[in-house]
């Protein structure tokens, strides 16, 4: 989910656009490996000469359908429909599947831009920011933000050509 072209105004360039970190697909990858291997074990289970046997290999597929629905694709179109857009006028975040949500920090209105990153996202190359603007919602908190320095940097100058008055970047 990134801006259309369309809807930047003038002179306003995209910088980067980006979904959280991949590290979000962990758990839903398991959940679609457990349930696949578990109905798969109890679809062996059942015994064939079974009068109900028909009845419970439908429940065994209904049962994984609505589990890989839920802990698996559900998560999947959550992550996918996340996309953040820097801009050189303003940082975006969009979200929902069904319905959107849509925040902007415009560039000008930014007081502080922290990360924060625990070990394991170290070495993933992921972390949290927080940025707090002079805004109604004072401070959002973005979790699972990928190449977290490198969007950080990329903030940073964007804030300092704001407070330059070179919002074009030139």
């Amino acid at each position: 989910m990134t801006i259309p072209d369309h809807h930047l105004t003038q002179g306003e360039r995209r910088v980067r656009s980006f979904h959280p970190h991949w590290k979000r697909l962990i758990g839903p990858a398991a959940a679609l490996v457990l349930v696949a291997a578990a109905s798969g074990a109890a679809l062996f289970l059942i015994p064939g000469d079974w009068e109900y046997s028909s009845y419970a290999r439908i429940a065994v597929y209904a049962i994984a359908l609505i589990l890989l629905v839920v802990w698996s694709f559900v998560p999947y179109l959550q992550w996918k429909n996340t996309g953040y857009v820097l801009t050189t006028h303003r940082f975006t975040i969009s979200s929902g599947v069904l319905n959107k949500s849509t925040d902007e920090i415009p560039m000008a209105k930014v007081n502080t831009v922290s990360s924060d990153q625990t070990f394991v996202e170290r070495l993933l190359g992921c972390g949290t920011l927080t940025v707090e603007s002079a805004g109604d919602r004072g401070q959002i908190v973005l979790r699972d933000i990928p190449h977290i320095q490198e969007v950080r940097a990329d903030l940073f100058r964007l804030l300092e050509d704001a407070t330059d008055g070179d919002l074009d970047g030139r």
